[in-house]
């Protein structure tokens, strides 16, 4: 790969190539990408090896180099006989270690995400090989790798239920590569939707082909993981988790590396993990967004799979009670194939869900105008005779938001202009942005010094329950209600109150369950904010018992009311295809590939003014966003790579011309609004 093609961002002509006499050296040409923080230099650069680093300083090895007078890491993506540079090359400064991190796969992958997302090779690698830690390598390459051994191929009871999922097991233990969007049915929470991600995992390793699976949280990965420990007695199965310590995720990365796992379950890092013939490629509940990258480029995990799902040639699964809108897509475009429960299936494992009107909620008297109205007290009371009842309340804390109590104006801190909360009943006000107690406030509007609770958080909820059913315990999980997240709670009475992606499972699933405060997650300004809200929904609901066995979910507090029929019907598939017609009519992704340009003033200009135009492109603002400005670039998908390139070139003629400001591009932004 010569400087001036793959990857280069600025264009120059490429000299004849130069054979270079290594002196004994057997290819003594290195061809290495450099850890640098350009993007106009986002192209391998030729070393010399030297005759003591020749055995060492091979494809996929660390090294350092020598680069604009300074020692900077890089990795050796090839060595060949001849340069395009003369003859004239500086040879490596060090050889760090033999163990080539980065494979081929990994290598190819990596390129292709970071020509998505309009990004350098390096980021990605940043996120793809994690630092080494050399005690940890010295000790996992001292102890010989053992050779899993191929399980034989499923019965596939769990994928039963669904259409096309037998017919996608044995495509899988046959050695194919199916791509399937997997709508899970109600009232299977974890760690039953694990059952059936076990099963494909073991049909790909029938085939003697490895796994990766990838899911939003470390409670997931644990209930994966003991599934496969299930499904896949005496299988060693790697777990690569966001908060692991620099030894112990080097140590599961060499073990992937060398083969001696197969089968890999973690969060979205480990969407590169090295896994050798791959062969299955998983992600679970693909909506959440902590499967989004907060560092350049900002890949999304299942982006990064169905890529990896291209370049490798292997199957991919992407499931979740939801189905997201770019799951949709890849279904319409023929991509990926559908598999889901038919209808009659879903009405029986699907609790009965109500989403009463305010005419309905009238009825009750000014007893239903309240936040938790009658028929919503009468559920709860009726079902926790029969088990646990689940209140899923849209933000953590005890009362998150407050305004004035006279003219309703959010509340803010002298200080910093944050918005001031309350921790509990007797607390002072305090800012959620610098911390400090607003002591003496009083509203810059009106000067009125009294508050008034704008929005209720989890634990002033449990507070309110605990008073009305003195009798039952109450359960408050969230991680931001100061009570950390509780995994389970037994099949005994008792309420259990959880923000969203914080609900226990319950022994016997739910009795009913209560999703308040529906328009805090609809009315938000967000372009996701339906499709988000109705994945939370059914997230909790799922954890409830199904309607013949008197499972009730009641969702209030005023939803919008397109997400909160598709509750009612149990219909995430048909919400999914609606969003994305409506998208596809507005100009919206993913119908589109948009990319926002967000910095200072004078830099959005600059780099603006260095993009080339792509087919149909059109430039909306710079509008005002915060401290700076921001841009969005939108072009239709069959010139989404053009864009991308495009993208990454005015990035890197900027750099090149060290212009002043900084600029962030992303591809796809999640936040858009």
């Amino acid at each position: 790969m010569a400087p001036g093609e793959q990857g280069t961002l600025l264009a120059r002509p490429a000299p004849a190539p130069v054979r270079v006499d290594g002196q004994g050296v057997p290819d003594p040409v290195a061809r290495v990408a450099v850890d640098v923080p350009l993007a106009h230099l986002d192209h391998p650069f030729d070393y010399l090896v030297p005759a003591d680093m020749a055995a060492t300083a091979l494809p996929g090895t660390r090294v350092q180099v020598r680069f604009a007078g300074k020692d900077r890491p890089g990795y050796v993506l090839e060595r060949r006989a001849d340069t395009d540079h003369g003859t004239s090359l500086t040879p490596l400064r060090r050889a760090v270690s033999a163990v080539p991190v980065l494979t081929p796969a990994v290598l190819t992958g990596a390129r292709a995400v970071a020509d998505r997302y309009a990004g350098t090779l390096m980021d990605v690698l940043r996120l793809a090989v994690p630092p080494r830690h050399a005690a940890t390598e010295r000790a996992v390459l001292a102890r010989p790798a053992p050779v899993p051994a191929d399980p034989t191929a499923p019965d596939g009871e769990a994928w039963r239920p669904y259409t096309g999922g037998p017919a996608f097991l044995r495509h899988l233990a046959d050695g194919g590569r199916p791509r399937a969007v997997w709508t899970v049915l109600p009232g299977q929470g974890p760690p039953a939707w694990a059952v059936p991600v076990a099963q494909a995992a073991r049909a790909a390793r029938a085939g003697g082909r490895g796994v990766l699976v990838v899911v939003p949280t470390g409670r997931q990965v644990a209930a994966v993981a003991a599934a496969l420990a299930a499904e896949l007695p005496g299988e060693p199965v790697a777990q690569l988790l966001a908060g692991d310590g620099p030894a112990r995720r080097y140590r599961s990365f060499l073990r992937v590396l060398t083969g001696a796992v197969r089968v890999v379950v973690g969060t979205r890092g480990a969407a590169f993990a090295p896994v050798q013939d791959l062969g299955l490629v998983v992600c679970f509940d693909d909506g959440d967004d902590r499967l989004a990258e907060p560092r350049a480029p900002y890949p999304h995990a299942r982006q990064v799979l169905a890529l990896r799902a291209d370049v490798e040639g292997t199957a991919l699964l992407l499931g979740g009670y939801a189905r997201t809108v770019e799951a949709q897509l890849l279904v319409e475009r023929g991509w990926a194939h559908p598999v889901q429960a038919p209808r009659p299936a879903v009405r029986r494992a699907a609790p009965l869900v109500q989403a009463p009107t305010e005419t309905d909620l009238a009825r009750e008297g000014p007893a239903g105008a309240a936040r938790i109205p009658t028929p919503a007290w009468r559920l709860v009371k009726d079902a926790l005779a029969r088990g646990p009842v689940l209140v899923q309340v849209a933000r953590g804390g005890y009362v998150p938001v407050v305004a004035c109590a006279r003219c309703h104006e959010p509340a803010r801190c002298p200080a910093c202009h944050g918005p001031l909360n309350l921790a509990g009943a007797r607390s002072v006000p305090s800012c959620g942005w610098c911390g400090r107690h607003a002591l003496t406030w009083s509203c810059a509007q009106c000067e009125h010094t009294g508050l008034r609770a704008t929005r209720v958080g989890s634990g002033r909820t449990a507070e309110e329950l605990g008073r009305a059913f003195p009798s039952v315990p109450v359960v408050v999980s969230g991680t931001s209600a100061g009570h950390g997240v509780v995994e389970t709670v037994d099949g005994r009475a008792r309420l259990v109150v959880a923000t969203p992606g914080a609900e226990p499972v319950a022994e016997g699933g739910y009795a009913a369950a209560l999703l308040l405060d529906a328009a805090a997650l609809t009315s938000r300004p967000e372009l996701w904010a339906g499709a988000e809200a109705l994945r939370r929904w059914l997230g909790a609901a799922a954890l409830v018992r199904g309607a013949a066995d008197g499972g009730r979910v009641l969702l209030l507090g005023q939803p919008a009311p397109v997400p909160a029929q598709a509750l009612v019907r149990w219909d995430p598939a048909g919400f999914a295809a609606r969003e994305l017609a409506e998208r596809e009519e507005l100009a919206f992704p993913p119908a589109v590939r948009l990319a926002a340009v967000q910095g200072d003033a004078g830099a959005v200009r600059s780099f603006l003014a260095h993009l080339e135009p792509v087919p149909g492109m059109v430039v909306l603002g710079p509008v005002e966003v915060g401290e700076g400005v921001r841009a969005l670039v939108r072009t239709d998908r069959r010139h989404g790579a053009q864009l991308a390139r495009h993208l990454a070139r005015a990035a890197a003629a900027r750099t090149a011309r060290k212009e002043d400001g900084s600029v962030r591009v992303q591809v796809d932004p999640p936040d858009l609004w």
